[in-house]
């Protein structure tokens, strides 16, 4: 499905205010409520919107400190994918998890309260993952820039 302008329009507003009513939403893109609530619903069937959530702040939940931890395998082969990706989805701290090109297999987005809670973590869940050769943790130490916001 093709999406125009005033799609592009909507799907800008409801990532920086998902819970924009439908008259509100309707008024930003000069569409009667109805069509634009048809639109929306278009949207969200064809796939273009997955989902509805809420963005926490980690610090106001004790979470302020992010790790990237880039992981290397020992094989490539699907099983040992499988295996590492099946178990590192079972890691509640762990918020991202992506298959890498380059030097590391995995890089993942890692919280924790602070240094001691990432070590107990990393003991805990990262250093008993299937298949992993190697890590190499690195502590962010001020987020710059941040969003969930895709170019549209």
């Amino acid at each position: 499905m093709e999406i125009d302008g005033t799609d592009e329009r909507i799907l800008r507003i409801l990532q920086k205010k998902g819970r924009i009513s439908n008259a509100d939403l309707s008024e930003h893109v000069n569409l009667s409520p109805s069509a634009c609530h048809r639109r929306v619903q278009r949207l969200e069937t064809d796939g273009f919107i997955k989902d509805y959530v809420a963005l926490l702040d980690p610090r106001k939940l004790n979470r302020p400190t992010t790790v990237f931890v880039e992981i290397t395998l020992s094989g490539q082969a699907d099983e040992v994918l499988d295996a590492f990706e099946k178990a590192v989805a079972r890691i509640p701290d762990v918020l991202e998890c992506h298959l890498m090109a380059g030097t590391a297999d995995y890089l993942l987005k890692v919280v924790a309260r602070d240094t001691e809670d990432f070590a107990s973590i990393h003991r805990r869940h990262l250093a008993t993952l299937p298949g992993v050769a190697q890590m190499q943790s690195s502590f962010a130490l001020r987020t710059v820039f941040k969003t969930t916001a895709l170019p549209v």
